[in-house]
C-alpha cells in the first residue's frame, strides 16, 4: 500500500513564490496595457489647452484702516472648454487676489463638472469676514490714492485647482490645474461695460 503523498515546507514555499510571482506579473501588464492606452488614446483626442477669461468684477465692501484692509471682491470667470471628446472634473478649485504680489484676499470653491465644448463660469468671492487684513505701509496708501484718484484698483488673480478628463466612461487622475489672470481692473462705482480680461493657463 503507497504512502499518502505529504506536501513538505519546502514545495509550500515554492508555490507561494509562483503565485506572487504570477500575480506582480499580472499587475505588471496591467499598468504597462493602461499606460498604452493612455499614450494611444491620448493623441488621438488631440486634448485642446482650456481658455480662461474674467467676465466681471465687483466689491460688496472696501476699507482700509490703519493698514488692515476689510473688503470682499466678486469675479466672474469664464472657462471655456474647447475640447469636443474630453468632460472635465474639476475637483478644487482655491483663488487668490494679489496686489503687487500682496494678498487680499484668498478664497475656495466646491466640485464643478464642465461638459465636453462647453464655456463655464465660476462666480468667485472672497471675503475677509470682518477678520482684516494687515497691508505693508506702501499698499495701504497705494490703494487709498488708486479708490480717491482713479475709482478702481488693478489686481491679479490667481487660480489653482485639481481636476481630472473624463472620456466615456474612462477618468483620468489629478492634474495640478494654474491659472494667473493679470491686471484685472475692480471699479468702486457702477460701470456700463467691463472689459474682459485675459488669463494664462501656466500648467495643465
Amino acid at each position: 500500500m503507497e504512502n499518502p503523498k505529504t506536501t513538505t515546507t519546502g514545495e509550500k514555499t515554492t508555490q507561494s513564490q509562483i503565485f506572487i510571482s504570477w500575480l506582480a506579473t499580472f499587475i505588471l501588464v496591467l499598468i504597462v496595457l493602461s499606460g498604452v492606452t493612455v499614450l494611444i488614446i491620448w493623441p488621438v483626442l488631440n486634448p485642446k489647452r482650456l481658455v480662461f477669461t474674467v467676465e466681471d468684477t465687483s466689491f460688496q465692501y472696501f476699507q482700509i484702516s490703519n493698514d488692515n484692509l476689510n473688503a470682499s471682491f466678486n469675479f466672474t470667470v469664464q472657462s471655456q472648454n474647447p475640447n469636443s471628446r474630453i468632460a472635465i472634473y474639476y475637483d478644487s478649485i482655491h483663488f487668490k487676489v494679489i496686489y503687487q504680489d500682496q494678498a487680499l484676499g484668498v478664497g475656495v470653491m466646491g466640485p464643478l463638472f464642465q461638459p465636453k465644448d462647453e464655456k463655464t463660469r465660476f462666480y468667485l468671492n472672497t471675503t475677509t469676514n470682518n477678520r482684516p487684513i494687515g497691508l505693508p505701509r506702501w499698499a495701504s496708501n497705494d490703494l487709498k490714492v488708486q479708490q480717491k484718484k482713479y475709482g478702481k484698483i488693478k489686481v491679479d488673480l490667481e487660480i489653482y485647482g485639481k481636476i481630472r478628463f473624463k472620456v466615456g466612461v474612462w477618468k483620468s487622475s489629478h492634474r495640478t490645474l494654474i491659472v494667473f489672470c493679470p491686471s484685472v481692473w475692480i471699479d468702486f462705482y457702477e460701470v456700463k461695460s467691463f472689459h474682459k480680461s485675459n488669463c494664462n493657463v501656466q500648467r495643465l
